[in-house]
């Protein structure tokens, strides 16, 4: 059978084919990409702190699924200037010193990175109205500890209750703590012993709404702008004031803008000290620690983890646990009890579900 078309219809000549175009395996090299940090993220749009100027982004398409936060460093290229209407792209994430994590619920195998490149976790409690929640604060150090970073506890509304009670909880974990209050002038006492805890940190302030992360905030920050709300009356908790994390340079805290970098990487001695850094997040009611690993728990407890080194396969340390070092290095007396209790606390709150 003969063709429909011969050698001389155009027809006949062969179209070309899909994906002709030769692949290669070079890419941009982005020479031109300068340095941000993420400080917002909304709904598919970055704001970044690119020198003194603050730029909005998308996600470069290469980046494919990976997932940009508050506290990222990266690289930018596009229209960098801020000016209104202007659009850049992230086309890099630089690798993240720290990352704090927490999942729904215990049982969610999902993470949801809250914070990248922290250095300090600031669990912020109020000591009444609305009351502390021991649970939450247990599971927010857990989180700090297993992320790698320093905890910090701040303690507001101490002139509602006398904060000793509370504090005798954490002072075997040796946990540092700040406690403020405001005087007969609404005017926040303890302040400056706060600012002094956060200098050159990358510091992540968490809480339940309603015990005065915003208002911390915007008394470090004087043009934060963050809203406050009040406690409900009836059920004692906070409303929701702040709706999504953002990440503010604390006035007068140094000259080196990059994020999570130590001295030695800012340029070594003489260099200039690092900027300190406020992230607010939204109030918190549960914080998941299913990524959470006993192993990796203990090792923040260095006095601990050497009582560890012989117990069996699979051992949790918890207080049920058969042949467990801890229990042995107890009998022995070698282990401080209190220590030991705390830490078993902290271990059991990852599986606590009520707060």
């Amino acid at each position: 059978m003969t063709g429909r078309y011969t050698e001389h219809d155009v027809e006949h000549y062969e179209r070309p084919r899909r994906r002709t175009r030769p692949r290669t395996k070079e890419r941009p090299t982005y020479d031109d990409a300068v340095d941000g940090v993420v400080v917002t993220v909304d709904r598919g749009r970055y704001t970044l702190l690119v020198g003194d100027r603050t730029v909005t982004a998308v996600k470069a398409r290469p980046l494919g699924r990976k997932g940009v936060v508050v506290g990222d460093r990266v690289r930018v290229v596009g229209d960098v200037t801020g000016d209104p209407g202007s659009l850049a792209r992230i086309v890099e994430v630089e690798e993240r010193s720290t990352v704090l994590r927490r999942t729904a619920d215990d049982d969610d195998p999902v993470e949801r990175v809250v914070v990248a490149n922290a250095t300090q976790l600031v669990v912020v409690t109020a000591l009444a109205d609305p009351e502390p929640r021991p649970r939450l604060i247990d599971r927010a150090l857990v989180a700090a500890f297993d992320a790698g970073l320093a905890p910090l506890l701040c303690l507001t509304k101490a002139d509602l209750r006398d904060p000793e009670t509370l504090l005798s909880t954490y002072s075997s974990l040796g946990v540092p703590w700040v406690v403020t209050h405001r005087d007969a002038d609404h005017r926040i006492v303890g302040l400056d012993d706060l600012r002094d805890r956060l200098r050159g940190h990358v510091s992540v302030l968490l809480g339940h709404s309603g015990v005065g992360k915003s208002t911390l905030v915007n008394a470090l920050v004087p043009d934060a702008g963050r809203e406050t709300g009040v406690v409900n009356a009836v059920t004692g908790r906070g409303r929701h004031t702040s709706t999504s994390a953002v990440m503010l340079p604390m006035p007068g805290g140094g000259g080196e803008s990059g994020v999570g970098r130590s001295e030695a990487g800012a340029g070594g001695a003489g260099a200039a000290a690092p900027r300190s850094w406020i992230v607010d997040t939204p109030g918190i009611r549960s914080f998941g620690l299913a990524h959470v690993q006993p192993e990796h728990l203990i090792e923040a407890f260095p006095d601990l983890d050497e009582m560890t080194e012989d117990c069996p396969r699979g051992c949790t340390h918890a207080d049920d646990e058969p042949e467990c070092g801890l229990d042995e290095a107890l009998a022995a007396g070698t282990a401080d009890p209190d220590r030991v209790a705390s830490f078993r606390r902290l271990l059991a709150a990852r599986s606590v579900t009520e707060y």
